[in-house]
């Protein structure tokens, strides 16, 4: 039900923003009517699966249009905060976002002991995986120029859906030849301790170097769906190639992360050659 502090009158923090400055007067109402609904979530009055005010509610308390109180309740979901229930209302979501250490994950120490990638992430245990689909197929012309492989030539793809919390956080699919990958785990349901990369190395053939690429954008249909996103979420697209000993593509993953879900942290040293 509705946390009764939404109705009370507005609270001093809301006119201060995170980073000391004060929230200009002709600031956008809808922006200063989420703020005050996001002081309560983040204070913790307001906790996950709570209702937030309606618009009507809204509307009264403020004094302002169905639009503005409309787009306050947008704001607050497009920030990863609330989520919309068809028919219901929307609700408070305090999800803890997954801290993904890009260059520790791929680390040997990592997956050579057999530990899974996600182990090293914070803010997450061990994901659930749903929608586990394995096949060989003809490889697109992306994936194969990225493998560096013929147009059409097979490839083993697998294709899987993370949930953390029960919540889908990520679409993954890993695409490795079919003539490194044929007969191995990598094609079987469980690849066994250490993953895919682990068993590359078993055949002989352990990526040593990883090239990432990340871009940000707005999901499309069909995305938002498949990850629950919140109305306005955006999602983090990222290619991964890794390459063996001799400079060889030995796999390709394509993944979408929830922006909501995610702190990206990578690290480097300054000492470290171009």
């Amino acid at each position: 039900m509705t946390h009764p502090a939404c109705m009370e009158t507005r609270t001093a923090a809301a006119e201060t923003r995170e980073d000391g400055w004060q929230l200009a007067h002709e600031a956008p109402k809808h922006e200063r009517i989420a703020a005050d609904l996001r002081v309560l979530i983040e204070s913790g009055e307001l906790q996950d699966g709570d209702q937030l005010p309606g618009e009507n509610a809204l509307m009264e308390r403020y004094a302002v249009a169905r639009m503005t109180a409309r787009q306050a309740l947008a704001d607050l979901q497009g920030q990863g905060l609330a989520v919309a229930r068809k028919g219901l209302g929307v609700f408070v979501r305090t999800f803890r976002p997954v801290r993904r250490f890009g260059n520790r994950r791929l680390s040997r120490a990592v997956w050579g002991s057999g530990q899974s990638m996600w182990a090293v992430d914070e803010g997450a245990g061990p994901p659930q995986i749903d929608d586990l689909r394995i096949d060989t197929v003809a490889a697109p012309t992306d994936v194969a120029r990225m493998l560096a492989i013929a147009d059409g030539a097979p490839v083993v793809r697998r294709d899987r859906r993370y949930l953390v919390d029960g919540r889908p956080v990520q679409r993954a699919t890993a695409f490795v030849p079919a003539d490194i990958a044929a007969g191995s785990a990598i094609a079987d349901r469980d690849t066994g301790p250490g993953g895919i990369y682990a068993r590359l190395a078993d055949l002989g053939r352990a990526p040593v170097r990883f090239v990432e690429e990340l871009h940000s954008r707005m999901p499309v249909p069909h995305e938002i769906d498949d990850l629950r996103l919140p109305v306005g979420t955006p999602v983090v697209a990222v290619v991964r190639i890794a390459f063996d000993d001799g400079g060889q593509p030995v796999e390709m993953s394509r993944m979408l992360l929830s922006a909501a879900a995610y702190v990206l942290v990578y690290e480097s040293r300054a000492d470290e050659p171009r």
